[in-house]
């Protein structure tokens, strides 16, 4: 069996303390009882998506919490800095699903795009070869 390689370590762990710390502050809405419930969920959830590769979508989540909790600590003070952190991380969440879709669709139409130069491309060269 082969070992797993340093960047999915990475994803993995980077995944497990982005999840879970949202798990965490989620669980800060439901009641101190549920904290440990919903920071396991968040692991869990952080463990898989970092497997998969989604250190764009966790980024994003990331920059979500930290930008949610600084403005919510500005605008109501210290007290509801996990509020904020929590639904900042949900819309980073969310920002990140969507931008990625943009960006994929962006790098097939380049794809695509090269491709059909590269097709006229042997098709000019093989009329001006005859």
């Amino acid at each position: 069996m082969s070992r797993p390689s340093t960047n999915m370590l990475f994803d993995l762990a980077f995944g497990i303390v982005v999840m879970g710390t949202v798990g965490a502050l989620i669980g800060t809405f439901l009641g101190a009882a549920s904290i440990p419930v919903t920071s396991g969920v968040g692991v869990l959830l952080g463990a898989v998506v970092g497997f998969l590769g989604g250190r764009r979508f966790l980024a994003s989540i990331l920059v979500g919490t930290v930008l949610g909790g600084l403005l919510a600590w500005m605008i109501a003070g210290l007290e509801k800095v996990s509020f904020g952190a929590g639904a900042g991380a949900a819309m980073g969440g969310f920002l990140g699903v969507q931008i990625s879709m943009l960006l994929d669709v962006r790098a097939a139409r380049k794809a695509a795009q090269v491709e059909e130069s590269e097709d006229a491309g042997a098709a000019h060269s093989a009329v001006t070869k005859s």
